[in-house]
């Protein structure tokens, strides 16, 4: 019985890892449960979230452009 044992542990050795690499790479898979749960954790933004995104970016960029112009004129 040790050798048909032995045949049938390493057969379960090699054949569980390649299945379980086979099964995580199936881009259906992937597809149905890791983006769709993605999606609903973080959902895609509305346009005008966008669009004040991109004003508060305007605003921070300009104060930075006019802390660094103060910066030039005070220095020699």
């Amino acid at each position: 019985m040790g050798v048909k044992l032995e045949v049938f542990r390493m057969s379960l050795y090699l054949t569980f890892p390649v299945v379980m690499f086979w099964v995580s790479n199936q881009a259906g898979w992937f597809e149905e449960s890791v983006v769709r749960r993605k999606r609903e954790l973080w959902p895609r933004e509305k346009e005008e979230q966008l669009r004040e995104m991109e004003e508060f970016k305007r605003k921070l960029r300009r104060r930075r452009e006019e802390r660094l112009l103060q910066a030039a004129r005070q220095s020699p």
